[in-house]
């Protein structure tokens, strides 16, 4: 049940789970134009 629980008000934001978080979603979305950008080489 990690994923859903409710967030606690008592935890501080961290600067340093933010920016994992961003470098995180960074990672994910230049994977996913690499794969976009390899199916439509290879497609055409």
């Amino acid at each position: 049940m990690y994923f859903f629980r409710k967030k606690d008000p008592n935890r501080p934001e961290s600067f340093n789970l933010k920016v994992m978080h961003f470098i995180n979603a960074t990672a994910i979305l230049i994977f996913l134009a690499g794969i976009i950008y390899k199916l439509m080489d290879w497609l055409t």
